[in-house]
């Protein structure tokens, strides 16, 4: 057993958390370490502004959409294993993770699926399960910032929309996404590293 298991013991719920995000016990142990530090005031649980303090999500165009993902409908604390649900969508997958799954247990957070829902849900600001023209653009003012006249923004955002567009409703549904971003090495891009 020795020291690892005993520290490891400190997470709540250690046990289905490895297995429901795919995280090793060691990762997780890391992971709640850099909770606790974010939890400056030892409440248990981390809020909004607590997250703000993660640099990489403080410099990200879309960390405030980010941060919204850990605060599913209108929470206003996230616990440990919240956060690491929504950390595990960054996980790059693995070799075995792609093998032989078995067909009853759910979907890997870190799927290919999961992943492109989890960016789908960051262009959805009203989550009616479609990006709109309007939300494409927001989305792209923030990416692109002043780097592009508002008339070539238009134009990305109509043509974005337009192509990804296949029953023609103005609007780019959850398929259309997935379809439209098929050819991208979608997982490649959502993996970054969580622990730096």
């Amino acid at each position: 057993m020795g020291s690892r298991g005993s520290r490891a013991a400190v997470i709540p719920d250690v046990d289905s958390i490895r297995r429901e995000t795919g995280f090793s016990q060691a990762c997780l142990l890391r992971l709640y370490h850099r909770f606790r530090a974010l939890d400056r005031n030892k409440k248990g649980y981390l809020s909004r502004m607590d997250l703000q303090q993660i640099g990489a999500l403080a410099v990200n165009p879309l960390g405030d959409r980010i941060i919204d993902s850990f605060f599913p409908d209108g929470s206003l604390r996230v616990d440990f294993s919240g956060f690491v649900r929504v950390l595990a969508h960054f996980r790059p997958i693995e070799e075995e993770d792609t093998g032989m799954r078995d067909p009853k247990q759910p979907e890997p957070l870190n799927s290919r699926m999961n992943k492109l829902r989890f960016a789908f849900q960051l262009y959805d600001l009203d989550r009616d399960g479609k990006i709109s023209r309007q939300e494409m653009l927001q989305v792209l003012r923030l990416m692109v910032g002043v780097q592009v006249t508002e008339e070539q923004l238009e134009s990305i955002t109509d043509r974005t929309v337009q192509e990804a567009d296949e029953d023609g409703d103005g609007a780019v549904s959850f398929l259309e996404f997935a379809k439209s971003l098929e050819k991208m090495n979608i997982e490649q891009k959502m993996s970054i590293r969580i622990l730096k």
